[in-house]
């Protein structure tokens, strides 16, 4: 049996400087139903730094490294609390419920190409941040994409 998912993830929006968005569209959703979002992932031990998280998904979901020149991940100091979808809820212990979300900014030079674990994600696309707000599918993500101006200039952590 797989161990429990630890309800303590990550969501990273990754940007260029002129605040173009990257979005990834989520494998295994409903025929007709497009998930567009952020890397998100949860924590895979409880004692894993946030940035440690956050650096591991992006590399895993898109290939891109924090640690390229030019490439800033920002600790944004926010964290949302909700409630886990029913559908994935079997994912976690049966007493969990809710879900800690730290959320990060990733800032690269440029928009570039990402490579998809296909399993977990179908598409990609760069958009600018009012349309990538609009288009991703969690409240969360699309409030972290509309505070992006503002956020943006936060510096490295």
């Amino acid at each position: 049996m797989k161990p429990y998912k630890i309800p303590e993830s990550v969501l990273v929006v990754i940007y260029t400087p002129a605040l173009e968005v990257l979005l990834i569209q989520r494998a295994g959703t409903d025929v007709g139903v497009e998930h567009w979002q952020s890397v998100t992932g949860s924590k895979d031990r409880w004692d894993e730094p946030w940035h440690e998280t956050a650096a591991r998904e992006v590399r895993e979901e898109t290939g891109i490294d924090v640690g390229d020149p030019g490439v800033q991940l920002m600790d944004w100091q926010l964290e949302n609390v909700y409630d886990i979808w029913l559908q994935w809820r079997h994912r976690y212990a049966p007493e969990v419920t809710r879900n800690r979300e730290r959320v990060f900014g990733l800032c690269v030079p440029n928009v570039q190409p990402v490579v998809l674990n296909p399993r977990e994600h179908v598409r990609w696309q760069w958009l600018p941040w009012l349309a990538a707000a609009d288009l991703c599918f969690s409240a969360s993500n699309a409030e972290a994409c509309l505070l992006l101006p503002r956020l943006a200039d936060k510096g490295p952590t």
